[in-house]
């Protein structure tokens, strides 16, 4: 039997305060939300629970805080089957939070509070490299410090382990410290903010891959949301659906690509995999608790792809 595809994601752990509402408030208005919903999140603990989805061996390198969130983040990690012996918790800091508002036609605005995660050293990656060293593919984000990041990327690429680099939420960056990375994958806006490009459409997104490509990063994947991805010049289309919140798709599309790219697959067709596997996240409510798992995403893979 081949053995499932090893994920290690070190990034963010936080709590989801989702609120859903007709159309986002003006400055100064109070308005009523329609509904309200609680539940773990954080890019690298939404990445890492969609790698585990996809039926890979997936550990986490993050913090929490001392508090009731950072226990219950620990206990859901350990009910989906996920390695938890290099989440730590942090004294007298509270575990990331992150306010979520999303409107009638299912946009998101996300106000994120990093807590713990703020705290999370290239020591504790150091003292992850047992979990790191065996993995296939080392998923990192922008919701940790950023010289932990780039500490882990080095890291990594010393001892020939495969990244993933997300560079989310959207910053200036070194391109020649990203380019560390295996793969690069920014949506529109962090593209925009990489290169210093507008990325509105098909062509300007192509323009702008040319000139990260030109500043060091050798393989960069821009996600365009419902219009799929752009791998190099080459675009992958998206799947069709009608979305009810697509909060989290970009970390679905992520988490997924690093267990297909794992698995063997194609870099093309990894990617037209996980472009399906994000849109599958948008017909639920929620970040994680919107993650189908392997037996629906092969069954939609088989009528889709033919």
């Amino acid at each position: 039997m081949k053995r499932m595809p090893r994920i290690v994601v070190i990034g963010s752990a936080n709590i989801d305060l989702t609120t859903f509402t007709d159309r986002f408030p003006r400055p100064g208005e109070t308005i009523f939300g329609r509904d309200f919903s609680l539940g773990f999140g954080g890019k690298g603990a939404n990445q890492a629970v969609a790698a585990r989805n996809c039926g890979a061996d997936v550990a986490m390198v993050a913090r929490v805080g001392d508090d009731m969130f950072g226990e219950a983040t620990i206990q859901n990690f350990k009910k989906l089957g996920i390695d938890t012996s290099r989440v730590l918790m942090t004294p007298g800091v509270s575990t990331g939070v992150a306010p979520i508002f999303v409107d009638s036609a299912g946009q998101n605005r996300i106000l994120v509070v990093k807590g713990a995660n703020d705290r999370l050293t290239p020591e504790d990656v150091y003292a992850a490299k047992d979990v790191i060293l065996r993995a296939d593919k080392v998923v990192l984000g922008l919701e940790i410090p950023l010289l932990t990041t780039i500490k882990a990327l080095q890291y990594a690429k010393e001892h020939g382990i495969g990244t993933i680099f997300n560079p989310a939420p959207a910053q200036i960056l070194d391109l020649k410290e990203a380019g560390l990375a295996d793969y690069v994958i920014p949506n529109e806006t962090e593209a925009e903010i990489l290169s210093g490009m507008p990325v509105r459409n098909l062509d300007e997104a192509r323009q702008c891959v040319r000139k990260l490509q030109e500043g060091g990063l050798s393989r960069v994947i821009v996600t365009l949301g419902a219009n799929g991805a752009l791998f190099g010049d080459q675009h992958i289309g998206s799947f069709a659906v009608e979305p009810v919140d697509t909060t989290g798709a970009g970390d679905a599309f992520i988490g997924s690509l690093a267990v297909f790219l794992s698995s063997g697959y194609s870099e093309l067709e990894a990617i037209s995999r996980a472009n399906l596997y994000a849109a599958l996240s948008t017909l639920s409510i929620g970040t994680q608790k919107s993650f189908v798992d392997a037996e629906r995403f092969n069954s939609e893979w088989r009528r889709r792809s033919g």
